[in-house]
């Protein structure tokens, strides 16, 4: 295979495993982290005391299985670049989630409009629910229009949320 071919190819499997990566996020996150994985992941929904939660666990597997991919494949082969995909998406999961969402930088950045905007405020409609049941916006780099989350929260809680988030 040329170089230029094996480039191309290498940069498609990067950037197919992070588009995949939000799905299985979005999954883990769905019913592993709101469901059996709650223990861990309940730490994320609560004020945080310190620099890290339990959750942060959760991160920590995600990157095992990054850096287990580049170390066994680092000779070559799609599965290098497999684990390259999930160290790119694990950067973006930190950047916006960790960073921008739950400003957990030592500087405040908040976003006033556009795609940042629209995660922040859907992550926060997430947190707008007491507990791991009946919550929205599983995702962490995509999320729905502010305004479908608002209806689908208002449908399965009938506008009662904590915090006083209304869902109206």
């Amino acid at each position: 295979m040329s170089n230029a071919l094996a480039f191309l190819v290498n940069t498609s499997i990067v950037l197919l495993t992070v588009a995949a990566m939000e799905g299985v996020a979005w999954a883990a996150h769905k019913y592993v982290m709101h469901g059996f994985g709650w223990g861990w992941h309940k730490s994320h929904h609560e004020p945080r005391e310190g620099v890290f939660e339990r959750n942060d666990l959760y991160a920590v597997v995600f990157a095992g299985i990054a850096i287990l991919l580049i170390y066994f494949y680092r000779n070559g082969g799609p599965l290098l670049w497999v684990g390259v995909g999930m160290t790119v998406y694990g950067f973006l999961y930190f950047f916006v989630h960790d960073g921008i969402t739950h400003q957990r930088w030592p500087f405040r950045y908040v976003p006033r409009n556009g795609y940042l905007k629209r995660l922040v405020q859907a992550h926060r409609l997430h947190h707008a629910v007491e507990g791991k049941e009946g919550c929205v916006s599983f995702g962490f780099i995509y999320a729905p229009p502010p305004a479908a989350l608002k209806a689908k929260l208002k449908k399965l809680h009938g506008g009662s949320l904590k915090n006083g988030e209304a869902a109206e």
